[in-house]
């Protein structure tokens, strides 16, 4: 039986980004922070982390990731990614963030009209073992970011992890979506046994549709998605479990 060439091509990019995640998985502890501006505060939360709170993470250990201004963000917040070594460094690293000198000064300063924070929502998360490594690259400053939450069916999140692995992340691959990071959030965190949480990239919005629009289309999506839905005995997402947020790097973020 001959092997459509598409398929070929959508087998080897998969062999290739297991190959990759193999042999580099990446054991950080990643934190997804997202903070909500108090009232007309959103420009002066971003100065605070364009002068001062990122190169302080820095200087504490804290890997800056990415940082991004939802494309529709009718709550005014700010969404980033940061990074450690793990869970305990993580305690040790954010005390002395927060006992520094310089970032209490900046904190008292940026505060004397009113705090400029009404919430702040925090999630730890491990990358899958299939993830690549997320490289905090630049990249086109017109690059547009989505982050991406699916809530697995009960039971089923092996089920979707092994359809990303063996599947979705050629396939999206193929079709010119860039793969950044698939994270599943830590054990004693919200999500921890059914969730699933990444981030992908475009070119553009028109990009991103014509790229999706394929994706569905493609007999070896069809196909691998049928088949997964088979050996689960079901949808391995609950209703309405996939939601996605388009997201805008800011002037700082060292991944645009």
């Amino acid at each position: 039986m001959k092997i459509r060439s598409s398929l070929i091509v959508a087998l080897i990019v998969t062999q290739l980004f297991s190959f990759a995640a193999a042999q580099a998985h990446d054991t950080r502890t990643f934190e997804i922070r997202t903070y909500y501006a108090a009232e007309g505060k959103l420009d002066n939360l971003l100065a605070r982390f364009r002068d001062h709170t990122c190169a302080l993470f820095e200087k504490h250990g804290i890997e800056n990731i990415g940082y991004w201004i939802p494309k529709e963000n009718p709550d005014n917040t700010l969404v980033y990614i940061i990074a450690f070594p793990d869970r305990v460094e993580q305690k040790t690293m954010w005390r002395a963030f927060l006992d520094d000198p310089e970032w209490k000064a900046a904190a008292k300063a940026s505060t004397v009209d009113g705090r400029l924070v009404a919430k702040v929502d925090s999630l730890f998360l491990d990358a899958t073992e299939y993830s690549p490594r997320v490289v905090t690259k630049q990249n086109s400053p017109d690059r547009l970011f989505e982050l991406r939450t699916y809530k697995a069916a009960e039971g089923r999140l092996p089920n979707l992890h092994a359809r990303f692995e063996d599947h979705t992340i050629g396939l999206f691959a193929k079709h010119g979506i860039e793969n950044i990071i698939y994270m599943q959030p830590q054990a004693d965190q919200e999500g921890g046994a059914d969730t699933l949480i990444y981030l992908i990239s475009h070119k553009d919005e028109a990009a991103r549709k014509a790229s999706f629009r394929a994706f569905g289309q493609d007999p070896d999506w069809k196909s691998a998605r049928k088949a997964s839905e088979e050996r689960a005995g079901g949808g391995l997402t609950v209703k309405k479990g996939v939601s996605y947020e388009f997201l805008e790097p800011t002037d700082f973020s060292p991944m645009k």
